[in-house]
């Protein structure tokens, strides 16, 4: 598939080499926010509240992505479907997701592009061309995680048509919440 947007062309294709693995794991993975979400969790009798809001920052801050460069290639290595965004020979972005246990459902791990190419529809790009993997191998569901600091990936996901539809709060080894947004293919 080969997309232009803003006189930038690049194609959305399956990963070829452990070579581009290690070119995916030096893109710049921090991103900057101006609001993040924040967790409030009280018990109150017989039950647990859990309650998420959007929290706006004193100024922006640059936010590290939670897994670092050794965690995601020991993690790309049970990869399912990856795919990157690539013009030329340059990386531009990627997308990581593995297929459930029931073989129904997919997990979006990674959905990174490099900074310099932000904000010209490849993010797009790759979820769309990993949603039709997913159709083409019988996935009935996506879900994607993300930092609850991770508010322009949220509001991304949204985009797309994903729904909030969990959380896990120690899910990444820095001890992070994961937000967990899901769609139904």
């Amino acid at each position: 598939m080969t997309t232009s947007r803003k006189r930038s062309q690049f194609t959305v294709r399956e990963l070829r080499t452990d070579a581009e693995l290690s070119l995916c794991a030096q893109l710049d993975h921090t991103y900057l926010t101006d609001y993040v979400w924040q967790t409030d969790m009280r018990e109150e009798n017989d039950q647990t509240v859990v309650r998420f809001r959007s929290v706006r920052l004193p100024r922006t801050m640059s936010a590290i992505y939670p897994r670092d460069r050794d965690n995601l290639l020991r993690s790309w290595e049970k990869r399912d479907c990856f795919l990157v965004a690539a013009s030329g020979d340059v990386l531009l972005g990627y997308i990581n997701m593995r297929i459930g246990a029931d073989r129904s459902k997919a997990w979006i791990q990674d959905l990174v592009i490099d900074k310099p190419f932000r904000r010209r529809r490849i993010a797009s790009a790759l979820l769309e061309q990993a949603a039709r993997w997913a159709s083409l191998h019988q996935i009935q569901h996506l879900t994607i995680e993300m930092q609850t600091k991770n508010f322009p990936g949220m509001q991304f996901a949204r985009a797309q048509g994903f729904v909030f539809c969990g959380f896990n709060d120690h899910h990444y080894a820095n001890q992070d919440i994961a937000l967990f947004f899901g769609k139904n293919l």
